[in-house]
């Protein structure tokens, strides 16, 4: 069962891709996706099993790496949003999270979902904007609470939050704008 995902983000777009050929032929992993993104940064994200995932992400060092990370039994919705697959369906709430870090995202996306009924609509990975990274997420009003609160809490994401919001009852428009 390919349920686990690692991460990658590279200071270097060169050395970036030269790793996703690496991670690939180390294990037995599929590459999700590898991308430039700004500023002069590669995003690695492929899944597999633990050990596989560990076993690519430890072939890559060195100082090009900015930061990595690895979360066995990832929810299906964190993959499905960092593609941009999601929508809306009338919830009660939008919640917003901002990072300093690309992967502070992704663990944060992780632990909310699990932490709470929500839906993720969008994991935005640093592209086109500074580098910087967010989750978009939508569900009842005290979902959406309780899974920013684990989001932005989660130690994986400490020292990276730079804002988070709720937004109860939101307007229509404001889905169409995020996605």
């Amino acid at each position: 069962m390919m349920d686990t995902i690692g991460f990658l983000e590279l200071n270097s777009i060169a050395k970036g891709v030269e790793a996703a050929d690496i991670v690939v032929k180390t294990a037995d992993v599929r590459l999700a996706f590898a991308k430039a993104g700004c500023p002069g940064k590669y995003y690695i994200l492929l899944t597999g099993e633990v050990a596989a995932v560990e076993a690519s992400l430890a072939a890559v060092g060195g100082h090009h790496v900015v930061d990595s990370c690895l979360i066995p039994r990832v929810h299906p919705q964190v993959i499905r949003a960092i593609n941009l697959a999601g929508s809306p369906e009338g919830a009660g709430a939008i919640g917003v999270m901002e990072f300093f870090s690309v992967t502070a995202s992704v663990y944060a996306a992780d632990a909310a979902v699990k932490a709470a009924e929500v839906t993720l609509l969008d994991v935005r990975l640093g592209t086109g904007i500074g580098g910087k990274s967010f989750v978009v997420l939508t569900g009842e009003v005290a979902a959406v609470e309780e899974a920013v609160r684990c989001g932005v809490n989660t130690p994986n994401a400490q020292g990276m939050v730079v804002a988070s919001v709720v937004i109860p009852n939101p307007v229509p428009e404001l889905y169409a704008s995020l996605l």
